[in-house]
């Protein structure tokens, strides 16, 4: 059900979606039929196998995205990573000193009359 203020999107209708896949399946079955039809020059005999580039490049994805998911356990964070240092910065001292604290007199607290030029 859609509202009058959401935006729609390419690939939001179903349709247009099938129509995209069914054009890769296309693209993909001529450039394998034309493989197997052009005389290609090369330099290893594994290279002349039909398909050859195309099972090499699925292969290679599929051990990308596997050594991806292996990285991923020695890089993550804690869902929570980014929330604590946020609070941790915010308020660095959960119990901050009373005799110092800001008051409804004081708004700004303590005055630093130390660093103050007597002139």
């Amino acid at each position: 059900m859609k509202t009058k203020n959401t935006k729609s999107y390419l690939f939001d209708d179903p349709a247009k979606v099938r129509l995209l896949v069914r054009s890769l399946v296309v693209v993909c079955v001529l450039l394998f039929g034309l493989d197997l039809l052009l005389h290609r020059h090369v330099e290893h005999p594994w290279e002349a196998l039909p398909g050859f580039y195309s099972l090499y490049g699925f292969v290679a994805c599929v051990v990308l995205v596997l050594l991806a998911k292996e990285l991923r356990k020695l890089v993550m964070r804690k869902a929570d990573y980014y929330q604590q240092r946020t609070d941790s910065i915010l308020d660095p001292d959960p119990d901050p000193d009373p005799d110092i604290a800001e008051s409804p007199a004081n708004p700004a607290g303590p005055v630093d009359t130390q660093g103050a030029d007597d002139d």
